[in-house]
């Protein structure tokens, strides 16, 4: 067999068995690459270890070295204690915390002073960047952090003013694009031309450019099988004023779903993310109060006759609804041999309820208090429906006990999920090019009750909560928990993405968003 065929996952322990030198030359090399980066991964310098887990992480193809990163931070975790150099104890404390070793921020108690002051001045830019990352892990209460990260960007801004531009333009990155809470594959590009001045530089860097070209591939060929399907479920010729944008609902199942492995459940999952934005659009521009409560009651009863009395549009929105749960449903069960049907129709009974909560406010006029808004706004984001669905598709819900408390449970790491990508959303930059109906927005909701208050005053408001949300959600990850590291993972990738489907531009378009997309393909 030609290891062209092979899973990518195989290729670097079979390109170099395939006999079909002409067309796996390429291969060759990747599998020599992967034999000489697995190999200084493993070095007994703990220094170069970390950096290499970092690097492989930051270029987004760490899941090419999972057994070998466990080694390198199983084999150094103990060491932590014996790390006075601040670059080296913030790279160790982020990357502990980072994969779930406990890590407790008195790491850092080493650099405060008599005064009881974080003393980093004298550190050295790389120092003051590795700490400003690794302030990016901390959770609530942990107050040196939080003086690290004010601290760090503070020193790091004004030393910029003396840097020439390529040092400048380095800091600015990890200031804007902290790793944390930023999309690896997109952050890592920032990383190309910093790193690979070592002997081991050109072997990642040409792992990294063939890792590119095999997921460029692999996306194509998933991009197309669900185009396919949409423009055969016809919805969008049939609502004429819904969104149809295919390529960006595909784009959130690439960073849910990172490892190439996942091509099937990547697919499986842009459909129902397609049917959020589609029954969302129902909600703001085509139903009545009295259709969408009607619509709201059939997918509470999950029932075909409950449908009859809805318009022709509805009726096909909610068999399709109806269709795509069932066959996603199934599949689930042949594979992992739980039925997931009840879960999965738990969690559309309540984002259609959301939505109609939100319809009857923004119909009657009325404004609620903006707790009331957000605490709904988490549940319409959609984030749960995307999370379960994900949950049930990678195998997490292998049993009724784990089903259960992912449902029944306050599910805090979906709402921490949820809460930021709703703040991101409503910060008032955020308005869909091809949306017109009616939007609510907690900005709004807030300086209604806070008439004193300016727009930047109510937009920094939002900012703070969306990295007090961020702190929430980094206990939630890091604590121990029932969740796969995949399933976590999906989740802290769904809230690094929100920037680039939101941060919108002053001509309504989506930069960062279109140049992750040229990036995704050939």
């Amino acid at each position: 067999m030609c290891c062209c065929s092979l899973p990518y996952r195989q290729l670097s322990q079979s390109f170099y068995k395939c006999k079909r030198t002409s067309c796996c030359k390429c291969h060759f090399k990747l599998a020599q690459h992967v034999k000489d980066i697995k190999h200084e991964l493993m070095v007994k310098n703990m220094g170069r270890g970390l950096i290499m887990v970092d690097v492989v992480q930051r270029l987004g193809i760490d899941y090419a070295f999972e057994e070998e990163i466990e080694l390198v931070l199983d084999s150094q975790y103990k060491a932590m204690d014996q790390v006075e150099d601040l670059y080296f104890v913030s790279l160790c404390f982020r990357l502990f915390r980072q994969h779930h070793y406990y890590v407790s921020a008195d790491a850092f108690d080493k650099f405060i002073n008599n005064k009881r002051e974080l003393e980093i001045a004298g550190n050295s830019n790389e120092a003051l960047m590795s700490l400003y990352e690794a302030s990016q892990l901390r959770i609530e209460g942990e107050g040196v952090l939080d003086e690290a990260e004010f601290l760090s960007r503070q020193l790091l801004e004004e030393r910029m003013k003396f840097l020439d531009y390529d040092q400048a333009i380095t800091i600015r990155n990890t200031l804007s694009h902290p790793y944390h809470k930023s999309f690896a594959r997109i952050s890592g590009k920032h990383l190309l031309g910093n790193v690979f001045d070592n002997e081991y530089g050109k072997a990642l860097q040409e792992l990294a450019t063939m890792d590119l070209t095999v997921m460029q591939i692999i996306h194509e060929k998933e991009l197309s099988t669900f185009s396919r399907w949409w423009n055969g479920l016809g919805l969008a010729q049939e609502l004429k004023l819904v969104r149809d944008q295919p390529l960006k609902w595909y784009m959130w199942t690439t960073a849910l779903l990172t490892d190439p492995s996942f091509s099937e459940e990547r697919i499986e999952l842009a459909k129902p993310i397609s049917l959020i934005y589609i029954i969302d659009d129902i909600f703001d521009l085509y139903g009545t109060i009295d259709e969408l409560t009607l619509f709201t009651e059939a997918v509470n009863r999950w029932d075909i006759a409950a449908a009859e009395q809805l318009p022709d549009y509805m009726q096909k929105c909610f068999l399709s609804l109806l269709n795509i749960t069932h066959e996603i449903g199934y599949k689930i069960y042949k594979k992992y041999g739980l039925n997931p049907i009840d879960y999965l129709k738990i969690s559309w009974s309540k984002l259609c309820s959301a939505f109609l909560d939100e319809s009857k406010w923004f119909f009657s006029g009325h404004l609620p208090r903006a707790e009331e808004y957000l605490n709904n706004g988490i549940v319409s984001s959609g984030v749960h429906v995307a999370l379960v669905h994900l949950f049930f598709l990678i195998g997490d819900g292998s049993t009724r006990e784990q089903a259960d408390q992912l449902i029944n449970s306050d599910a805090s790491m979906l709402s921490s999920t949820a809460a930021i990508l709703r703040l991101w959303d409503d910060l008032g930059s955020a308005k869909d090019e091809n949306q017109k109906g009616h939007d609510g927005s907690y900005v709004t909701c807030y300086m209604k009750e806070h008439q004193e208050v300016s727009v930047e005053t109510a937009r920094k408001h939002v900012e703070n909560m969306i990295s007090d949300t961020w702190k929430r959600l980094n206990k939630e990850c890091f604590s121990p928990n029932p969740y796969s590291k995949t399933f976590i993972k999906g989740c802290l990738n769904l809230a690094r993405i929100v920037p680039l489907m939101y941060n919108y531009d002053d001509d309504q378009s989506l930069p960062q968003l279109e140049e992750y997309m040229k990036g995704m393909f050939l």
